[in-house]
Formats: structure tokens, C-alpha cells, sequence
């Protein structure tokens, strides 16, 4: 019982459910980027590269062979979908340019918050021992 009682206090820490949420939310984030990448941007890159879908771009290294009768494939061709692959790397940019954004600005709230932490509050009036001894003081001077 105590593998369980471990697995619970380690799966309801802050950090883990925090952690879970971001996976979740960049999933999410990821499926937005993709259509962004797939039905905004590469239509337009495809347009002005002639008006191909990008992600048809490919080498073939060998062709698929058919059968002549039924048209059946009977070997599915080799190739290097390299369209595909700079779709991929378009998602990936537009990915890591937003987290670090959000990083940058996060940063730059924590670097204000750090600052303002560290500055000197302003004195609220004399202290206890200050005013003690002005008390002092002036109990020796009506002497």
C-alpha cells in the first residue's frame, strides 16, 4: 500500500498537476499551430512557389508498382516527403518562437517582481529602540 500512498502524494504535488495542465494545453497549442501551418501559411507559400500543395513535394527513389489489370498497388513507392517535412519545421518555428515569447515575458515580470522585492521600503517612522531613547532623553532632561 505504501507504492500507492507514494504514487498519490507524488501525483497531487503542485508541479506535477501544473505540469499535466501544460502538456495538455500544449497539445492543444500544437493542433492550432498546425492547422495555422497547414491552412493559412503553406497555401500562401504555395502559391507563390506556383500554386502546388507543399506538402505534395517529394523524391521519389522508387516508383509504386501497379498492377496494369485491377490497378492495385502492389509495392507502395519510396520517397522522401521533404513538403511534409518543411511543414514540420515551419510548426516547430512558430512553436518555439511563441514559448519564447512567453518565457521573455515571463522573465521579464519575475526580473519587476525581484526588483521590487529587493527595494528598501520606505521607513514607517523611528523605530522601538529610537523612540525609547528619546524618551530616556527627555525623562533626563526634566531631572
Amino acid at each position: 500500500m505504501s507504492f500507492f500512498k507514494d504514487f498519490k502524494e507524488f501525483a497531487m504535488r503542485g508541479n506535477v498537476v501544473d505540469m499535466a495542465i501544460g502538456v495538455i494545453i500544449g497539445g492543444a497549442f500544437g493542433k492550432i499551430v498546425t492547422s495555422l501551418v497547414n491552412d493559412i501559411i503553406m497555401p500562401g507559400i504555395g502559391v507563390l512557389t506556383g500554386g502546388a500543395d507543399f506538402s505534395e513535394y517529394k523524391y521519389v527513389m522508387k516508383p509504386a508498382v501497379v498492377d496494369g489489370v485491377s490497378g492495385d498497388v502492389i509495392t507502395p513507392e519510396a520517397a522522401i516527403t521533404w513538403g511534409a517535412f518543411v511543414q514540420t519545421v515551419v510548426d516547430f518555428l512558430i512553436i518555439a518562437f511563441c514559448i519564447f515569447v512567453a518565457i521573455r515575458v515571463m522573465n521579464k515580470f519575475l526580473r519587476k517582481q525581484k526588483e521590487e522585492e529587493a527595494a528598501p521600503a520606505a521607513p514607517a517612522g523611528p523605530t522601538q529602540e529610537e523612540l525609547l531613547t528619546e524618551i530616556r532623553d527627555l525623562l533626563k532632561e526634566r531631572k
